[in-house]
């Protein structure tokens, strides 16, 4: 059109002043310029509304790219990369979520959006899939990352010392080596949700602001909060799962209580696969609840304020509040109101062996009879505490055997402490406090790397002693419904034969059918010299190489403490020997199977 060609009608609702001034000025706009200013008119009406702003044209202005770099243990980190990843793309991104486990700190080199997102495992260690990432991260070899903006978020668990700690590292780290920190390291206790939105919320505005001109870009108030999807079933929406069937696996006269639970899931539109984890959400004991209201001498009917919502103090203890984990924060805030000389002591950093000390086998019910806080409120008592978390189990069923159900396996938690009766939360929670036909609140916890093979053909070895049999149970399930041919090999121990041997039937029914290949079992107390599965494994290493060698996935779930460690140097001294090679060649043969993800681990 020409320069004098009308381009706004006289009809348009304008004041004749402003269709002149119109018409005098956009015929002298270019292409490129008119879509600038459609992308600037659709923000501001955004801006006014509230809705969703249009953005420009993609030929028009390139979407900025975005990495969510994630390093997880039980799948909560990869979860919440996941769901940051639908954020971005949703405001325009060109955003992908990596495992540190499959990449190298080299190959992030130019990276301009960097998001991390970590988990901190035991006491201050990268989780397993991290280990090799963040060593190299750490390393005098690790690249520049000038010009690379990023943000960090650390999930950790205030009962530990080192408190977030890989997120503390990384965050720092980035910014020696040069990167800009666009918004500020948010560090996360088990009740992450609240303080993951506002983190994501504050990086992806802060990343938007930066990225390109803000009129081809969403207005950032409205649009984030749009796109920030609530986690999928999160603690925050738990599903009322009705409890089918509670067994007793152990036989009478054994050291130890194993339950195994049948929930029902009908309706739920929850889904899992063999080798997710379930959440729940427990109440605290009536018990432990009414000794805390007795000792600080205040009223179960009092009304407390929680995060904006009115509980009174005793139904506040009972399911909203962790009322027996004593960490450091919780010590700091309960002495700001006692105002206590010998604990202010202990808290006192060089005198740190005798907090440690203290601190073991106690409870925070301890606390508040060793040091009383005279003047102690129910809204104080309550603002001393974290919210109560919920607690993970390997989900013991395949959905494919079972469809409408979830199986759980729980070692039910009784020891005595200091002149006092203790018990697990959540275990006696589904021990004794909650009868068939109740209800538990659960949601999924997907753990998208510890699956059976994908390949039905790949054979199985598994080593699951106590509790660690879970997910084993669940794998066998899934190989059976899938008719999956590959050769399947199950180590299990705990103390007994005739009082501990959890799902025996079942295993030499699976046995039996040829569904299981080979079943060797350890139970440390029948002799006089105490057996475990790592022996077995030792007895049988020349089968357990050749399995290894024909493509065998190599899998452990249980106790990290001492266990996985001890299965992992009987693997390594296994290679070395079946293998003829040294110590350090069979380190790297281990350390391939993990990377190759046929050494999965699932440990606790």
């Amino acid at each position: 059109m020409s320069n004098t060609d009308p381009v706004v009608p006289n009809t348009a609702p304008l004041a004749p002043e402003q269709v002149q001034w119109l018409n005098t000025f956009l015929p002298s706009l270019q292409p490129d310029q008119l879509t600038w200013l459609e992308g600037f008119i659709s923000g501001l009406r955004a801006g006014q509304s509230g809705a969703v702003p249009v953005t420009a044209p993609a030929s028009t202005v390139a979407a900025p790219t975005l990495t969510v770099l994630f390093g997880s243990e039980s799948g909560n980190s990869e979860s919440l990369a996941d769901n940051t990843v639908k954020a971005a793309n949703k405001l325009g991104f060109k955003a992908k979520a990596v495992s540190m486990g499959d990449i190298k700190p080299a190959k992030l080199k130019g990276t301009v959006n960097l998001l991390i997102i970590v988990s901190t495992w035991g006491e201050g260690d990268p989780p397993e899939n991290a280990i090799d990432f963040y060593e190299a991260f750490m390393s005098d070899k690790a690249p520049k990352f000038e010009g690379t903006r990023f943000s960090v978020l650390g999930l950790g668990d205030t009962s530990y010392e080192h408190f977030c700690k890989m997120g503390k590292d990384f965050d720092a780290r980035l910014e020696a080596l040069g990167g800009k920190r666009i918004a500020d390291r948010v560090d996360c206790d088990v009740d992450y949700d609240d303080a993951f939105a506002k983190w994501q919320k504050s990086a992806l505005e802060a990343i938007l602001a930066e990225a390109a001109p803000a009129a081809a870009l969403p207005a950032p108030s409205a649009s984030v909060a749009a796109a920030t999807a609530e986690v999928k079933y999160s603690r925050k929406n738990p599903f009322p799962a009705e409890l089918n069937e509670r067994v007793i696996l152990n036989g009478e006269g054994s050291a130890k209580e194993t339950i195994h639970l049948e929930l029902n899931l009908e309706g739920s539109g929850l889904e899992y696969q063999a080798g997710d984890a379930l959440a729940v959400i427990p109440h605290n004991a009536e018990d432990v609840v009414d000794d805390i209201i007795k000792s600080t001498n205040l009223d179960p009917d009092a009304p407390v304020l929680i995060k904006e919502q009115d509980f009174t103090l005793k139904t506040a203890l009972t399911s909203q509040l962790d009322i027996t984990a004593i960490s450091l924060p919780v010590l700091k805030r309960y002495n700001e109101i006692a105002k206590d000389s010998k604990l202010a002591e202990m808290l006192d950093p060089a005198n740190k062996p005798k907090l440690q000390d203290y601190l073991w086998g106690r409870e925070i019910i301890d606390v508040i009879r060793d040091f009383p806080a005279k003047e102690i409120t129910a809204d104080a008592l309550v603002g001393i505490m974290r919210k109560l978390p919920p607690r993970l189990y390997s989900i013991a069923s395949s959905p494919k055997a079972h469809p409408g159900e979830v199986h759980l396996t729980v070692g039910v938690v009784r020891y005595d402490a200091h002149d006092r009766k203790r018990k697990g939360v959540c275990s006696t929670y589904l021990a004794e406090r909650i009868e068939e036909g109740e209800k538990v609140e659960v949601f999924v916890t997907p753990n998208k790397h510890f699956k059976v093979p994908a390949n039905p053909e790949a054979p199985m070895i598994m080593v699951g002693p106590g509790t660690g049999i879970a997910p084993f149970r669940a794998f066998i399930e899934e190989r059976q419904a899938t008719e999956a041919k590959g050769k399947n090999w199950l180590f299990f121990g705990d103390q007994h034969y005739l009082t501990d041997f959890l799902y025996q039937t079942e295993w030499q029914d699976y046995l039996e059918d040829g569904v299981l290949t080979k079943l060797d079992v350890a139970f440390s107390r029948d002799q006089k010299e105490k057996v475990y599965v790592q022996d077995r494994m030792r007895e049988n290493a020349k089968e357990l190489y050749q399995w290894i060698q024909e493509g065998a996935s190599f899998y452990v779930c249980g106790d990290a403490s001492r266990m996985a460690t001890d299965v992992d140097i009987a693997l390594h001294d296994i290679i070395e020997k079946e293998g003829g090679v040294s110590k350090e060649d069979a380190a790297a043969f281990v350390k391939q199977l993990k990377t190759d993800k046929r050494y999965l681990r699932d440990v606790y």
